[in-house]
């Protein structure tokens, strides 16, 4: 189905069925809140459902040539490092509640759930490390047939062919998908700041070329499992009762919210970069009365599709860049295997399209990878210190000086 199907059907989100938490309105308006005034405790989780369905429906109405593109990535690392932030903040003006049963169980369970979100933030930037020795790779190809190298000649020569085959081969091993590339890929960088040192002169290389990227404090070891992660991250994940709503106060039902966003985003994240062990076997089960549940269900079901078609299933990752990179030069390379000496006219006009194509994936990895390392590692973070903050909180709330 097209992106537009869901802009037409799906635009009200805010009218798309009731959230839990209006359900029993009138009960939760008889309880006497322990926090003193549950309408506007109630008022505030409403507004949060609200927003978060509002972002999710902006990332989904994103057309089909934008979805899992390096600006909607980093579109949506912005959606949950917003979601977070308000989330946040409903904890800290409910922080008597959030130390009390159930809530702190929900809580408790909430930030297990984000420090196995931190391993999943950790390998993805392994895999946006490993895009950009990608890079690398067609900046070499670029270099090689590029017009900066034929100003100073009146054509193309073999000289400059096999520089750019060269490296369209490294290129293309590379890209394989670990499942499908044996050992080519068995000794790759599994965690930043890990170092390899068995393996080839290269391969020492690559290992030294990481060791800045330290900042983060874990490591996924050698047979850690992305989709397995994930699964972990998604494992009793269910939404609310109506009795821990009420007994909550609803807060209950932000916590699952965020919980649901939280998944969606590590698995989107895995669906588009590379990283060790892929899988996107991941159940989706969220009620439909949640306002945000449409967007959200509406994007897993198209990332799902985008990974069965017929050129993406063995692809290492669905991020748009990747799928122009690896067409793009396998394209070029095609063409450096059937060309002959000297070059005709026709077929250096046709070398100079491929790599003016070429050249414009190339801007875009310039333009948007670096940003999105850097959002990552603000999303590890960010996780890192609000459920430090929280569990602060559990501390001075259990021991009262």
């Amino acid at each position: 189905m097209p992106a537009t199907d869901y802009q037409g059907t799906s635009s009200p989100l805010t009218n798309i069925g009731r959230s839990l938490l209006p359900v029993r309105r009138d009960q939760v308006h008889a309880m006497e809140s322990p926090i003193g005034g549950s309408a506007s405790n109630e008022a505030e989780i409403e507004s949060f459902q609200r927003r978060v369905a509002d972002r999710f429906h902006d990332l989904a109405s994103a057309p089909s040539d934008e979805l899992l593109s390096l600006p909607w990535v980093r579109k949506l690392l912005d959606v949950f490092l917003c979601c977070q932030e308000e989330f946040r903040v409903i904890l800290f003006n409910n922080i008597a509640l959030v130390k009390k049963s159930p809530m702190d169980r929900l809580i408790a369970d909430f930030y297990e759930r984000t420090v196995k979100a931190l391993d999943v933030c950790n390998a993805i930037r392994d895999g946006i490390e490993q895009i950009r020795q990608w890079q690398k790779l067609l900046e070499i190809v670029l270099c090689a047939l590029g017009d900066s190298n034929v100003g100073y000649q009146r054509s193309l020569g073999e000289g400059q062919f096999r520089r750019a085959r060269k490296a369209l081969i490294d290129l293309a091993i590379g890209m394989l998908d670990e499942k499908d590339s044996g050992q080519a890929l068995a000794h790759r960088n599994r965690s930043f700041g890990r170092h390899n040192t068995s393996g080839s002169h290269s391969k020492d290389h690559h290992h030294r070329s990481l060791g800045h990227f330290r900042s983060l404090s874990w490591s996924v070891s050698r047979s850690w499992s992305a989709a397995r992660q994930l699964q972990a991250i998604g494992n009793n994940l269910a939404a609310p009762r109506g009795n821990e709503v009420l007994a909550t106060n609803g807060l209950a039902v932000p916590v699952y919210t965020m919980g649901s966003v939280l998944l969606f985003v590590m698995w989107a994240l895995v669906a588009a970069i590379p990283c060790q062990d892929r899988g996107l076997q991941v159940h989706f089960n969220v009620p439909r009365q949640f306002p945000w549940s449409a967007p959200i269900l509406w994007l897993y079901e198209r990332i799902l599709e985008e990974s069965k078609k017929r050129d993406r299933k063995n692809a290492c990752g669905l991020l748009r860049e990747i799928y122009q990179m690896e067409k793009c030069s396998r394209l070029l390379g095609e063409l450096a295997d059937s060309v002959q000496f000297p070059l005709s006219e026709d077929k250096e006009r046709e070398v100079k399209q491929r790599v003016k194509e070429l050249e414009q994936v190339l801007d875009a990895l310039k333009e948007d990878l670096e940003p999105l390392e850097k959002q990552v590692r603000e999303v590890f973070h960010r996780i890192v210190r609000s459920r430090t903050e929280g569990l602060d909180s559990f501390a001075r709330g259990h021991n009262p000086e």
